[in-house]
């Protein structure tokens, strides 16, 4: 059969006929296999095809044809997946009357052929004709989930019903059992039951909401877990690791508790639990919780005549700016007093931005800032873009209705980023790029072409790989701040890494953060660049225009 295929179909009567019967003559008990006869075959017989325009299903009479047609369809479940298209295109299976095809998919469904099913009825553009659940819920418990997010994605309806049902998946009631007694032939695996787990489907959940725009109001009970789940490593974070500030604390736990009573009674309960009773209390008060929702611990503190309400307020104007001697000495410091540090949100501001960055020959040390996604698996739209040059940085600020869309706003940063002869300085600049894309998506649209930036990190990896001396290094540290260790002698001090950047105004350390990850790229760069074969930088690198403080 191989050598008949091999040698053309020049010489057979009724070549579409002829393909049938070589496939069903083929061995059936090869499915996922690309590389059978069959697939070789069928392979070769749609390239022979495009040399013999005239063969088509078109010069056959109707019964023939459509005889033909059903045949093909009755191989469908023992094809191989890598040839189901190029079986249906030959067969031409959309001029098909649509009821035969309904009969094929039920058909399909009862053997369990799934997928087989799935790809048919995407094949003729059924999808919004079918069961959605019957034909989805099989394919998601045999995890290929990726198959039916291809069969719903366009139709929005059936987008919306697949993230919603992921999300009642959610639920804690919920049991896989429940499911699979309506698809009693269906044998799954432990592998496969220990992927339908909540944890596993709320990142699913998220994701789609994001792929296919769908109002997270729709998906409250993944809402809900991701702000639970966030709590939890709120309340790791400040009373375990102790590694939060009260104020960043405050910042992000006001946030995801908002005006929720339901969350608010969970904070509570949370509190109770690291806590004392009357700190808990004060929370407790500052929402008006239920008193059959607070802990019994807590109660009789609310009666307490001196209980005082929470003053979560932190004023941005009363920090100093210069900080204690202790702190100088231990961490890197901004070279630049407070007035050199612009907070940038109107169209005149980003002007007087422009005239400086865009010098010829200029570096600037770019870093951005977002909220805290805290287990999210899309990225996180920017709220700040820093941009250091020798003797002043700028900020951006990404919150500012009106700005951060302006197309002037957007224009600067795709002029920024494109200027060959302006070098950018960043670290990790791809996660960066990931933000950028997601805050503004006209970049995808319209890529953000790159030009002189250079990612310190992949430097920072180099000297690692060559064996640079970390000896008298703090082995905590990681990422930017060891590299500004290495080089410049101090670790970045990173109490205001977990911030909640969309508070506005931002406080003064806030603000003192965010300049200094953007500056000291500025002074490691210059340090390198005293020995640029020894650490690796470019050859194209541009030097440094002026001096900066190392």
């Amino acid at each position: 059969m191989y050598l008949v295929a091999n040698q053309g179909f020049s010489e057979v009567a009724e070549p579409l006929e002829a393909l049938l019967l070589i496939l069903e003559g083929c061995p059936r008990n090869k499915r996922g296999k690309g590389q059978t006869l069959g697939h070789c075959v069928l392979m070769k017989f749609h390239r022979w095809m495009q040399d013999h325009p005239q063969v088509t299903l078109g010069s056959l009479v109707e019964k023939q044809a459509v005889a033909l047609q059903i045949r093909a369809l009755n191989l469908l479940p023992d094809a191989p997946p890598t040839f189901i298209d190029t079986l249906l295109d030959i067969y031409q299976v959309q001029s098909l009357d649509v009821t035969i095809v309904h009969q094929h998919i039920a058909r399909l469904q009862a053997l369990n052929c799934y997928s087989e099913a799935a790809q048919l009825g995407m094949k003729m553009n059924l999808q919004n004709e079918l069961d959605m659940d019957k034909m989805c819920i099989p394919l998601i418990l045999l995890d290929r989930l990726p198959l039916v997010e291809t069969f719903v994605t366009g139709h929005h309806q059936l987008e919306r019903r697949l993230v919603t049902l992921l999300d009642s998946w959610c639920h804690p009631r919920f049991t896989v059992e429940t499911i699979c007694r309506l698809f009693p032939d269906l044998s799954l695996t432990k592998f496969l039951i220990d992927k339908i787990k909540p944890k596993i489907l709320t990142k699913h959940v998220y994701r789609l909401m994001e792929k296919f725009n769908i109002d997270p109001a729709l998906c409250p009970i993944s809402v809900q877990r991701r702000k639970m789940g966030t709590l939890h490593f709120l309340m790791t974070k400040r009373f375990v690791e102790k590694s939060m500030t009260e104020e960043n604390w405050n910042d992000h736990v006001q946030f995801i508790v908002a005006d929720d009573p339901d969350m608010q009674a969970h904070l509570v309960e949370m509190l109770a639990k690291y806590c004392d009773p009357k700190y808990t209390a004060q929370w407790s008060l500052r929402y008006s919780v239920p008193i059959d929702r607070v802990p019994f611990v807590v109660r009789k503190h609310l009666l307490s005549p001196d209980l005082q309400h929470l003053s979560l307020s932190h004023s941005a104007q009363n920090e100093e700016w210069i900080l204690p001697r202790s702190v100088c000495e231990t961490f890197y410091q901004l070279p630049l007093t407070r007035d050199k540090v612009l907070f940038l949100n109107t169209l005149e501001g980003l002007q007087k931005c422009q005239e400086t960055l865009l010098k010829e020959g200029g570096v600037v040390g770019v870093d951005m800032e977002w909220r805290g996604g805290f287990g999210s698996v899309v990225p996180q739209r920017v709220a700040l873009i820093q941009l250091a040059v020798s003797d002043r940085v700028f900020l951006l600020d990404l919150c500012a209705e009106g700005f951060w869309q302006h197309q002037e706003t957007v224009g600067f940063i795709r002029t920024l980023f494109s200027e060959g002869k302006v070098l950018k300085l960043g670290y990790g600049i791809a996660g960066d790029m990931k933000c950028l894309l997601a805050t503004w998506p006209q970049f995808l649209q319209e890529p953000l072409k790159t030009e002189a930036v250079l990612d310190l990190a992949s430097i920072h990896q180099k000297m690692q790989n060559s064996g640079f001396s970390k000896a008298g290094k703090d082995p905590t540290e990681k990422g930017l701040s060891l590299l500004v260790q290495l080089v410049l002698g101090k670790p970045l001090d990173k109490t205001e890494q977990l911030s909640f950047w969309e508070r506005r105004p931002l406080r003064t350390s806030q603000i003192r953060y965010a300049a200094v990850d953007a500056f000291c790229l500025l002074d490691v760069y210059s340090a390198l660049s005293r020995n640029p074969v020894n650490y690796g930088l470019p050859a194209n690198s541009i030097p440094m225009r002026g001096s900066v403080s190392s």
